[in-house]
């Protein structure tokens, strides 16, 4: 987790999304407001300038992708209304779309947002898009849906308050009986890149924000703080606290890399008999808790009380 690791590493990690603050938020002071639209001006820019690399990335971590439409599949059906905040260019919102799914897509890059009408496009299926942040889903009237995905915005809001506001907003856009679908990267990921990577480890240990993190993760605290951009790592033992505070009963809590991810360069060189071994193992065990900080990822979904 040396500085390399710091601003580029969690590329590969990190999903789409990352919302600005609202106007005038009422509920915060002036100094959190400049700080979170600092932050979420400095991750937009990055993303605009590599929506490509983006769509790509579910193809060079292929696990994550496979494991997290495993669970997803359980419940999403054709027909289904889909909220899809935090999408990025669309890999989520066209597969879901594909299989005949009405989709709308929000994110807060103009450029993922483009990257995802063409892909779509080119895919032959129809989905609704928006470049828009979100904390200001309400300026947008999009009505009711079955299933609501927050997969990205919780990477990049620093503020407990933030996240807060984040999951209202979509929790009011969902279906009494929806489900929400949240995720969030681990504060033990910049290890486990660090083991399947090497070559790193010996120059992170002078490094500030990575001695900060690897701090938060042995006092079993979340982090937030610089990383590839301003980011916030969740310490497994945090999640179902932090889900805890809203109306929603708890389905499932799983890493979305299984246990796959701290040999995924490795595994993705066998002969594909033995990946679908390891895939089919990766799925048996993937709701075990003892073996969530095996993932860079977790994924919470939870049905919204009547």
């Amino acid at each position: 987790m040396s500085s390399y690791w710091i601003f580029s590493q969690f590329y590969d990690m990190l999903i789409s999304l990352f919302c600005r603050a609202a106007s005038k938020p009422k509920e915060r002071g002036g100094c959190n407001m400049i700080q979170t639209e600092e932050n979420i001006s400095t991750v937009k820019a990055y993303y605009d300038e590599n929506a490509l690399r983006e769509w790509d990335r579910l193809e060079r971590h292929p696990f994550e992708f496979l494991l997290t439409t495993h669970m997803m599949n359980r419940y999403i059906k054709p027909g289904d209304r889909i909220l899809d905040i935090g999408g990025g260019p669309g890999r989520y919102a066209i597969y879901f779309a594909q299989k005949g799914c009405e989709v709308t897509l929000v994110d807060l890059s103009p450029e993922h947002i483009a990257l995802a009408c063409q892909k779509a496009q080119e895919t032959g299926v129809c989905i609704t898009a928006y470049a828009e942040s979100c904390l200001s889903l309400d300026e947008l009237a999009l009505g009711d849906f079955d299933h609501v995905f927050l997969m990205g915005p919780l990477y990049h809001l620093l503020h407990d308050d933030d996240r807060v506001r984040a999951v209202e907003q979509a929790l009011r856009h969902l279906k009494p009986g929806g489900l929400l679908y949240v995720t969030f990267v681990l504060a033990f990921a910049g290890i486990i890149y660090d083991l399947k990577n090497g070559g790193m480890i010996q120059s992170d240990a002078g490094n500030p924000a990575t001695a900060s993190l690897i701090d938060a993760v042995v006092r079993g605290e979340n982090y937030a703080g610089p990383a590839f951009t301003s980011a916030c790592f969740f310490h497994q033992n945090h999640i179902l606290p932090f889900m805890e505070r809203f109306p929603l009963t708890k389905l499932h809590l799983f890493g979305q890399e299984g246990i796959l991810a701290p040999n995924e360069l490795d595994i993705l060189q066998r002969d594909q008999a033995e990946i679908d071994c390891w895939i089919t193992l990766a799925k048996r065990f993937l709701e075990l808790p003892e073996l969530l900080s095996y993932s860079e990822h977790a994924m919470y979904i939870g049905r919204k009380e009547p």
